[in-house]
């Protein structure tokens, strides 16, 4: 297999950039140009041999175009590519008020000053970044944590990927059939009853739900002594849950996390987040939610996915709560309830019939691959609806975002519409709604309603993804704790005065529960943004504190 392609247009200064990206030849193949012509002649030919191109690396001066053109021209050539402008220094702050006004509509991922000297690592952290998240949203996988051993069509196989991409653990799917499948299953004496998973080179083992998945890497919370009370159980691992559980252990809380899907909530299937403090260049939501997850293991929090609560049976004064689980029951003295929202179901039999074969409710990052050429219709008006379409784009043909209101300025942020409006593979389809489709096996067609004509039109699609608002799924609380009337947890202040304590409120982001507290999106009246959310996990736990040394 031919490395991977790192492009780069230098017309100046061909010799200090094709030095600079020397050490990255071992894995990738360096090849230069030096015009705007020359490269997209050579990513034509490099499409068409099937070679991948991971980064185009472009001066911010070139002798047939200006920069923000050419780079149009090479997205629409190899849209996966990654690609940055890399100044000179004598024209760097020159260009910059140029140039960096694409970064807002992504025409580009980074705007850098060419090194001046040896070992000028802030530039090669940022070229490393961005080969990463090439490597880990485009690429197949070079080395995989976890093999999924599989025929073709298999209903569990897509969520089990979805899980794998969430946690960030490289995985293949292997045919029975293969050679590599035959070799598997000839260390394997059990039935062959598909699909069967081998993680780190660990014999094979039957799963039947994405659950066995992580009980079989990360365990079960029965794994806990249940005579053993723990100081704090955040339930939900997205933002919220797991600043809680950083800031919980770090602060000396011995802390369990429980989640039932995949670290990072919501956010966690976000492909790209520009908008959070601190990441100049954005972050994956994987990638947020994995760097969370090992801060808080290094501090001591304990994880385990893959469980949903069941039950949480408030304990009595003095006595811990009881935390229930098909997986086994946890005692603490403090509870987080963090447990975010989900999409909404759309309600339609024969589409949700198809979930996991072109139809996801979520992101679902590691469909998008499959979705090479193919047209893609995205429902939703929200942040994390503009980010899949905009990962989406990099591999459909076309991707239509569609929604009820007339325009996407209410619902969402202002550079994921100018993004989308640069981008020519996405489309928004206003007042629309999606009232039925299906297809062979997979996903091929939807019916769309036009609301203001009462009109239905059927389209052919191959990939329908659904990001329908916020359901708090709380029916697992008890009465205890009160809820709004669309079922998201009231704490401090909105709370029903009658269930105040001595006319006193609850803390801030306490419930009615001593002890019990909500925090991130699940919370009623929460803003519904990722630093909100890991702003009030990290809130919560001078309250908890408080209420545990009886302040």
């Amino acid at each position: 297999m031919s490395l991977p392609l790192i492009v780069l247009c230098a017309p100046e200064n061909r010799d200090v950039l094709a030095d600079e990206f020397s050490r990255y030849s071992r894995d990738y193949e360096i090849r230069t140009t030096a015009s705007a012509q020359e490269t997209a002649e050579l990513l034509t030919r490099a499409r068409a041999d099937g070679e991948a191109v991971a980064l185009l690396v472009t001066e911010s001066r070139l002798p047939d175009s200006e920069v923000h053109p050419a780079l149009h021209v090479w997205r629409g050539i190899v849209p996966t590519a990654r690609r940055i402008v890399a100044a000179h220094w004598n024209h760097f702050m020159e260009d910059a008020d140029q140039l960096r006004p694409g970064l807002a509509t992504g025409k580009y991922d980074a705007f850098l000053l060419t090194p001046r000297g040896a070992r000028d690592e802030e530039f090669h952290t940022a070229i490393t970044e961005l080969l990463s998240d090439w490597g880990s949203t485009v690429a197949a996988p070079e080395v995989v944590a976890v093999e999924v051993l599989s025929p073709p069509r298999n209903h569990v196989v897509a969520g089990i990927r979805d899980f794998l991409d969430r946690m960030g653990m490289p995985s293949a799917v292997v045919d029975p059939t293969s050679e590599r499948g035959r070799e598997l299953l000839a260390t394997y004496d059990g039935e062959h009853v598909f699909p069967l998973v081998s993680r780190a080179n660990r014999p094979l083992a039957p799963v039947l739900t994405v659950r066995d998945v992580a009980a079989l890497i990360y365990g079960t919370p029965g794994d806990i002594e249940v005579d053993t009370v723990v100081d704090l159980v955040v339930l939900g691992a997205g933002p919220a849950g797991l600043a809680a559980a950083v800031y919980g252990s770090s602060e000396g809380l011995s802390t369990v996390v429980i989640e039932s899907e995949a670290i990072g909530g919501q956010a966690g299937t976000s492909s790209m987040i520009r908008n959070y403090l601190g990441f100049p260049r954005g972050i994956s939501g994987m990638r947020l939610a994995q760097r969370a997850r090992n801060q808080a293991i290094r501090f001591g929090t304990r994880f385990f996915t893959g469980w949903p609560v069941t039950a949480l049976v408030p304990g009595e004064p003095g006595q811990p709560h009881r935390v229930c689980t098909e997986g086994g029951d946890v005692l603490a003295r403090a509870v987080v309830i963090s447990t975010g929202v989900d999409y909404r179901r759309l309600g339609i039999a024969a589409l949700d019939e198809l979930v996991g074969h072109g139809v996801h409710y979520g992101a679902a990052v590691s469909a998008a691959r499959e979705l090479d050429g193919y047209d893609v219709v995205v429902v939703g008006g929200g942040n994390s609806a503009g980010q899949a379409a905009i990962h989406l784009a990099r591999f459909a043909r076309s991707v239509t975002i569609m929604i009820r209101r007339p325009d996407l300025s209410e619902t969402m942020s202002d550079y994921l519409i100018r993004e989308i409006s640069y981008n020519d593979v996405i489309s928004v389809q206003p007042c629309a709604q999606v009232v039925d489709g299906g297809g062979d096996e997979r996903l091929q067609w939807i019916d769309v309603l036009d609301l203001n004509t009462e009109q239905v039109t059927r389209r052919e699609v191959a990939g329908l993804f659904l990001l329908l608002g916020a359901d708090p799924g709380c029916d697992w609380l008890p009465d205890d704790i009160c809820r709004d009337e669309r079922g998201f947890v009231l704490a401090g202040r909105d709370i029903p005065q009658h269930l105040w304590r001595d006319g006193v409120p609850p803390a801030n982001l306490e419930t009615c529960v001593p002890g019990i507290f909500a925090a991130g999106d699940v919370r009623g009246g929460s803003m519904k943004r990722v630093a909100a959310a890991s702003g009030e996990g990290a809130s919560v736990v001078p309250l908890v504190h408080s209420y545990l040394n009886g302040v």
